[in-house]
């Protein structure tokens, strides 16, 4: 059975001066467990809006999500509460989604007081530790504040705040976008290693098509809130049939150019 499964999901946003805009338009998917889906398209066309619809921090208009088999539509706001460690997103802009007055510790350790999992605060804050060395932050971490790390390390610190809960499902919301190259190819290769060791599933919104056909197993193309074409990721990208997905793959350049597949080689590897 799908870990994940989208079931005609629809999802329209209210324009300033009257109608509506609709970013996602019918969408059905499933992912299996422990599958990475790379979501690509341009911007605009409804990606992130999905990523936030399979987590429910968006309401469908209609349509129906299952998450670990159930329809989180139908949760209450309490079981939903309850459920929503099991179901975790890292998003694009790390500084952006820390609290600037928590130290690491204390944004780390929050999604376990909400979820109420962990009631003893000593091991609260141990977990803590274990999900930051996982994450390659030591423990001289847990004390600091996000103005006093790098961009990449505070992805990590988001990173960490997704797993502590020992999720099932993440969704990746352009995770490495705005980060330089080398800090990019070690955040995905421990990316990889993690969703190998703790069986995660995946669902991976990128612009990078370069790190989606070698980071993702399948990908799923959108373009105006729907799916033009989707299949295996290196089937697809190297074979695009839809004249959309042709152009994105025009417009690509890979991140170092004529380095592509050594770039790939990098995020393969399994070390962190």
């Amino acid at each position: 059975m799908a870990i994940i499964e989208l079931k005609d999901v629809v999802k329209a946003f209210p324009l300033p001066h009257g109608g509506s805009k609709i970013a996602v338009d019918g969408i059905s998917l499933a992912v299996e467990q422990g599958e990475c889906l790379g979501i690509i398209g341009e911007s605009g066309s409804g990606k992130s809006t999905l990523g936030r619809l399979i987590l429910r921090l968006y309401e469908a208009d209609s349509g129906t999500v299952l998450l670990d088999g159930r329809d989180i539509g139908a949760l209450s706001p309490r079981e939903l509460r309850r459920s929503r460690h099991r179901w975790q997103i890292v998003f694009q802009e790390p500084f952006a989604s820390l609290n600037p007055r928590l130290t690491i510790g204390q944004i780390v350790e929050e999604p376990l007081i909400v979820a109420g999992s962990v009631r003893s605060r000593v091991a609260r804050r141990e977990r803590v530790a274990r999900t930051l060395e996982e994450v390659g932050l030591s423990g001289d971490f847990l004390d600091r504040r996000p103005a006093n790390l790098s961009g990449g390390q505070q992805q990590r610190v988001g990173i960490a705040r997704a797993l502590v809960t020992d999720p099932s499902i993440v969704v990746l919301d352009e995770p490495t976008a705005s980060l330089d190259l080398t800090i990019r190819a070690s955040i995905l290769r421990m990316l990889n290693r993690l969703r190998e060791s703790r069986d995660l599933t995946y669902v991976f919104i990128s612009h990078d098509i370069e790190t989606v056909r070698h980071f993702c197993s399948r990908v799923m193309v959108m373009h105006h809130g729907r799916f033009v074409e989707s299949g295996p990721a290196l089937q697809v990208l190297d074979n695009p049939q839809e004249e959309y997905t042709r152009g994105l793959m025009s417009a690509a350049m890979p991140p170092i150019p004529y380095r592509g597949r050594a770039h790939a080689s990098e995020i393969q590897a399994g070390a962190s």
